[in-house]
């Protein structure tokens, strides 16, 4: 079942993000396993950079309480990095 939500938020993210972007082909979102959180990593294409930080930061940060509030609990953070 982790596995599952792990699944479900990454197609979340993409879901957000290609949505937001221009260039829809070039949206990457990656899930990175750490010892202590599951880090997110959302790449974009340079010109739709700015869409996804979005003025200072207020997408970003919306981003980041949507996979907060949806994130499973199992004793690891987890976390959204916007790739530049």
């Amino acid at each position: 079942m982790a596995s599952q939500g792990k699944a479900d938020i990454e197609g979340l993210l993409r879901f957000v993000t290609t949505n937001i972007v221009s260039d829809q082909d070039v949206v990457e979102v990656t899930l990175v396993e750490e010892r202590d959180a599951n880090v997110y990593e959302i790449e974009v294409g340079d010109d739709d950079l700015g869409k996804i930080i979005g003025r200072g930061g207020k997408t970003a940060r919306a981003i980041r309480s949507l996979v907060n509030v949806v994130a499973p609990r199992p004793g690891k953070r987890t976390l959204v990095e916007i790739l530049e």
